[in-house]
């Protein structure tokens, strides 16, 4: 494996972002992980947005994702917290497990939440979803391929169409990483 990434929570909130992810993590081309914490926050946000969804299916996701990634849970991470500066003090966990987890890059939209100059000193970079899939891409581009046409022969309420899956991609803000896939489109 090249590198390890932490998923922040905002990234494992939208259901086609983290399953292209969890499934490029379980290609082996980087490795995965997360907290229990972070687990909690998506799923509190995703109910908030969307009460009419069941607590325990989400519950179910969370153990399945935890049983597809083999080590993904970051655990002793929290007497670190204190001691980090960051924009947001509510993040601090997320670095602290960065830390702890020794990962290379904190995949999050909130980006601005995760200053460079603070992340640095620790050898880990923040990125956005798309940059993150897009070097994954450029490293390995018959991986990413296999993760999303696995992605895309999962979806069978409604099946989509490889087109409308990019379109899916494109409107969670995986702009470049559509424009990579669209010359392999037939092979989605």
């Amino acid at each position: 494996m090249a590198f390890t990434a932490l998923f922040d929570a905002c990234v494992l909130y939208p259901a086609p972002v983290r399953d292209l992810l969890l499934r490029t993590a379980k290609t082996d081309i980087f490795r995965a992980r997360w907290t229990d914490r972070i687990h909690d926050e998506w799923i509190r946000s995703l109910i908030e947005e969307r009460p009419e969804l069941d607590a325990m299916a989400l519950q179910r996701t969370r153990e399945l994702m935890n049983a597809a990634v083999p080590d993904c849970l970051v655990t002793a991470y929290e007497s670190l917290e204190a001691g980090l500066q960051l924009p947001d003090v509510d993040d601090r966990h997320v670095l602290a497990a960065a830390i702890v987890g020794r990962a290379d890059v904190i995949v999050t939209y909130n980006l601005r939440d995760f200053p460079a100059e603070v992340l640095g000193p620790y050898g880990i970079e923040a990125q956005h979803p798309d940059e993150f899939m897009r070097h994954l891409f450029d490293f390995n581009t018959p991986a990413v391929l296999f993760a999303v046409r696995a992605q895309r022969a999962s979806l069978n309420r409604p099946p989509q169409t490889a087109r409308e899956l990019l379109d899916t991609f494109q409107a969670r803000g995986l702009v470049t990483l559509v424009s990579a896939l669209e010359p392999s489109i037939d092979l989605i």
